[in-house]
């Protein structure tokens, strides 16, 4: 079970990681862009069906996207039942 549970902690992060790159703006040359692009292509699949069923939380003139958050509580929660 350590290399699941392994595996699932890697993805959590690659998650956090995606979020907080998308943060950082830059153009679509930089190499940063290339990596937002590569997280995005690992985890679109999982965040795109939760995007449908958790909607974004709209404050004024912005949307909330609570979808990666809730997707890293599930996964440190697996995690830590592994």
């Amino acid at each position: 079970m350590g290399l699941v549970r392994t595996i699932v902690l890697a993805y959590a992060y690659i998650v956090l990681t995606r979020v907080v790159l998308e943060w950082i703006p830059v153009s679509y040359d930089h190499p940063v862009a290339r990596l937002r692009s590569g997280l995005r292509a690992v985890t679109d699949p999982i965040l795109n069906p939760l995007r449908s069923i958790i909607p974004p939380i709209r404050t004024g003139g912005i949307a909330l996207d609570l979808s990666p958050m809730i997707l890293m509580l599930g996964l440190f929660l697996l995690a830590g039942a592994l």
